[in-house]
C-alpha cells in the first residue's frame, strides 16, 4: 500500500482530514490539482469563512491555529435584523454576545489564510505526502484495497479512499453514489471593504427581500460583505462600475462605520443545495462538500464538513487502533450514520431560514420579527442558539469536544 488513506481534495476538508490522521500515526496521501502556491493567493478565492469555536477546539489540537490566530478576527457579537431595502431596521432584532458563553463566538479568517496555515501545518508532518498538482481521475475498490489514478497515469493504493473533492465531485460520480438538491436562484456576492470606525468584532446579519447580507469582521478596519441576490440582479450588479457598486453595498451597509471604500475585488458564487444519497462505497467515503453543500445563510457550511472530518478521524482511527481494516463497509458505515442526519437537518434547517427571511411578504415578517423577539428575551433559549452556532451541541468528536 502507497498510505493508509488516499484523500482526493486538498481543500479544507481534505488537509484537516490528513492531519487528523496523521496526528493519529496513519499515513496519508492527499492529491490535489491545485499547488499551495495557486490556492493561498488573493485572486484564488475572495470569500472569508467563519469558524465556530468546535472549529477552532479543532484546529488548536491539528496544530493550525498558531499560524492562523493573526490573521482570524474575533467574533464578538452578532447583530440580526430584518428590512426592507430602503426602510429602517424592524425594531426586533435578535443578539448574541460572546460574554453569555465566555469566550469569543468563532472567528472570521479569509479563506487564503485558512488555507495556508493548514499547508504550514500539513508541511511539519512526516506521514502526510501532499500531492499537487494531481487530481484523481479514476478510482477501483477491491476486496482489500482501493486503487486511484492519478490525472499523470500515476497509481495510489491504500485500504481507504476519501473524497474530499467539493460539490461537483468526480470521484463521487466515479462511484455511483447520486444526490438530491436544487438550486435557489441566487448567487451570493463576495467582496471587502474598508471603514472609518472600529467594527469591534461585531458582525451583522441583514434579512433583505432579495436574500441575506452579511457583515463579517476581519483583521483591522476590514470587512467581508456576503450579499445575497437573485442570480440576475447579481450579474447587473457585478457589471456595475466601481463608484456604482459601491453605492448598491452603501444603501445595504448603512453609515454606523462611517465612510466605506472597496478594499478589494467582487466576486460572485451561484448558491444551490446537494445531499448525497449515500456516505459510504466500501473502501470509499465522501466528507464536506462531496457529501452536501447548504445555503451560506448562517456561515454554517465550512463547519459543517470538518464535523465530518472530525467524525470520519475518530471512526478511522479508533478501528485501526483495534487492528481492523479501516476501508470495509461495516466500519464506514458508521461513519455514514454519525454524519448523514446532522448533515440532511442542517441543510434544511438553512434552507427553511432562506426561504422564510428572503421575501417581503407581510405575514411572514411579522412571525419571523416576533421569534426574533422572543428569542432575544429569553436567555436560555438564547444561549442554546449560541451554542447551536458554535457547534457545540449533540455527538461531539473527539477533536471538537471542549
Amino acid at each position: 500500500m502507497d498510505a493508509d488513506v488516499i484523500i482526493g481534495g486538498g481543500g479544507f476538508v481534505g488537509l484537516s482530514l490528513a492531519l487528523a490522521l496523521a496526528c493519529k500515526g496513519l499515513s496519508v496521501a492527499v492529491a490535489d490539482p491545485v499547488t499551495p502556491a495557486a490556492a493561498a493567493e488573493a485572486a484564488f478565492d475572495g470569500r472569508v469563512s467563519a469558524l465556530s469555536y468546535a472549529t477552532l477546539r479543532m484546529f488548536r489540537r491539528l496544530g493550525v491555529w498558531d499560524d492562523l490566530a493573526p490573521e482570524a478576527q474575533p467574533i464578538e457579537q452578532i447583530l440580526v435584523t430584518d428590512a426592507a431595502l430602503g426602510r429602517p431596521p424592524s425594531p426586533f432584532s435578535l443578539h448574541f454576545d460572546s460574554e453569555e458563553i465566555g469566550g469569543p463566538l468563532g472567528a472570521i479568517a479569509e479563506n487564503r489564510a485558512i488555507r495556508r496555515a493548514l499547508y504550514a501545518a500539513v508541511a511539519r508532518q512526516g506521514s502526510i505526502r501532499l500531492i499537487a498538482p494531481a487530481a484523481v481521475r479514476a478510482c477501483t475498490a477491491e476486496a482489500s484495497k482501493i486503487t486511484a489514478r492519478l490525472a499523470d497515469g500515476t497509481t495510489l493504493s491504500a485500504p481507504l479512499l476519501v473524497a474530499a473533492d467539493g460539490r461537483d465531485s468526480r470521484l463521487r460520480e466515479e462511484m455511483g453514489i447520486g444526490t438530491v438538491g436544487w438550486s435557489y436562484g441566487q448567487n451570493g456576492i463576495v467582496t471587502t471593504v474598508s471603514h472609518e470606525k472600529p467594527h469591534n468584532g461585531t458582525a451583522y446579519e441583514h434579512f433583505l427581500p432579495s436574500g441575506p447580507f452579511a457583515i463579517l469582521p476581519l483583521t483591522g478596519n476590514r470587512l467581508s460583505l456576503v450579499w445575497t441576490e437573485k442570480t440576475a440582479d447579481a450579474a447587473r450588479f457585478m457589471r456595475l462600475e466601481p463608484e456604482a457598486f459601491l453605492a448598491e453595498i452603501a444603501r445595504r451597509f448603512g453609515d454606523h462605520l462611517g465612510a466605506i471604500t472597496q478594499d478589494g475585488p467582487r466576486w460572485s458564487y451561484p448558491l444551490r443545495f446537494h445531499l448525497s444519497r449515500d456516505y459510504v462505497r466500501p473502501r470509499f467515503a465522501l466528507a464536506g462538500d462531496a457529501a452536501h453543500g447548504i445555503h451560506p445563510i448562517a456561515g454554517q457550511g465550512l463547519n459543517l464538513g470538518l464535523r465530518d472530518v472530525a467524525a470520519l478521524a475518530d471512526v478511522i482511527t479508533d478501528a485501526a487502533e483495534l487492528g481492523r481494516d479501516v476501508g470495509t463497509l461495516d466500519v464506514l458505515k458508521a461513519y455514514e450514520r454519525w454524519r448523514r442526519f446532522d448533515s440532511f437537518a442542517m441543510g434544511l434547517t438553512m434552507d427553511a431560514f432562506n426561504r422564510l427571511f428572503s421575501n417581503d411578504v407581510a405575514p411572514l415578517r411579522m412571525a419571523r420579527d416576533l421569534g426574533m423577539g422572543v428569542v432575544d428575551k429569553i436567555a436560555p433559549l438564547r444561549r442554546y442558539f449560541m451554542r447551536e452556532a458554535g457547534g457545540d451541541v449533540g455527538k461531539l468528536p473527539s477533536l471538537m469536544q471542549a
